[in-house]
């Protein structure tokens, strides 16, 4: 396998508080990993780190992708490289609809103008793995959606701009047990040797459907434990305590 991702000794500040204190994380082609750990323990920073958000400052370590150092790169660049993240609480945008926002998306990453009928096929294709109401479409991004649809037009902007690294944050919260099974089957179709899946999760039920790799335990803004997917096991019976005395 190629390696995709390479995060070393990151630490990242979110106004004046340090959150990530010296990561290290390898994410290669063809793998899934899921991120676990307590609430503030710098899941989310992480992805955002990743994805270039200015807000979460980075104030040491390196950030590598396919072998190049993206550090210092701008979000849309990095989207054009082929970093995604699905939002754990998409917001809505008035004014634009959700085909034309994606078919945007999509030709920007691209490099390459989106014919409208080509690309309209393959969206209610999408749409239909997905079990999405064809009339979203029309509609402005997010606005007066629930909260499992706001999921599931993440999971469909995923499928149409076909990333190499997918970053999923609590992609399953607010889902009911059927969504979850979409959302993770549809993902699951995605994925290939050619891609990677980067997952937060609090949940179990996604990961039914989603076989990780490996899972890693982030605690106080490290990695403190790595192994299998028989780590979730362990997680659910003991919590994170037994971890987090280890630090001390």
């Amino acid at each position: 396998m190629s390696e995709l991702l390479r995060v070393e000794n990151l630490k990242v500040t979110v106004e004046g508080k340090d959150i990530l204190k010296g990561l290290d994380l390898v994410i290669n082609k063809g793998e899934i990993h899921v991120i676990m750990g307590s609430n503030g323990a710098g899941k989310s920073t992480l992805f955002h780190a990743i994805m270039g958000n200015p807000a979460y400052r980075i104030t040491g370590g390196r950030i590598y992708f396919e072998g190049a150092d993206i550090t210092d790169m701008p979000v849309n660049e990095r989207a054009k490289l082929g970093i995604f993240m699905a939002f754990q609480n998409p917001i809505a945008v008035q004014g634009i609809s959700v085909e034309n926002f994606i078919r945007n998306a999509k030709s920007t990453v691209s490099g390459e103008t989106q014919r409208i009928m080509p690309f309209r096929k393959k969206l209610r294709a999408q749409m239909d793995q997905l079990l999405m109401d064809k009339s979203y479409a029309e509609r402005y991004v997010n606005d007066g959606f629930s909260g499992g649809e706001r999921k599931k037009t993440e999971i469909l902007q995923m499928c149409m701009l076909e990333p190499k690294l997918t970053m999923l944050d609590e992609i399953d919260s607010g889902l009911d047990v059927d969504a979850v099974r979409v959302v993770s089957r549809t993902v699951s179709r995605y994925h290939d040797a050619g891609n990677a899946v980067l997952i937060i999760t609090h949940h179990s039920e996604i990961l039914q459907y989603l076989k990780p790799d490996f899972v890693h335990i982030l605690l106080d803004g490290k990695i403190v434990r790595t192994d299998g997917a028989a780590l979730i096991g362990e997680i659910e019976a003991h919590g994170y305590d037994i971890y987090r005395t280890r630090l001390q």
